[in-house]
């Protein structure tokens, strides 16, 4: 049985916490901001964690190795 690998497009994109859940970055903000709202721009910053059933689909599929 070979080794299970790390999907390396899910390296960089979802991090791990410490206690288990997963973190990602939010969507629809990189480009054609001048069409995008203020108050959408504002709650797109940053990271967000990921829901219960998404994260365990996750870690188990992309992320076996706690990467």
């Amino acid at each position: 049985m070979p080794k299970m690998k790390t999907k390396s497009s899910a390296k960089k994109r979802f991090k791990l916490t410490g206690t288990g859940k997963v973190k990602a970055n939010v969507a629809f903000k990189r480009h054609c901001l001048s069409a995008k709202t203020s108050k959408m721009k504002r709650q797109h910053r940053g990271t967000f964690m990921l829901f219960k059933t998404d994260s365990d689909n996750v870690k188990k599929f992309y992320l076996p190795n706690g990467a």
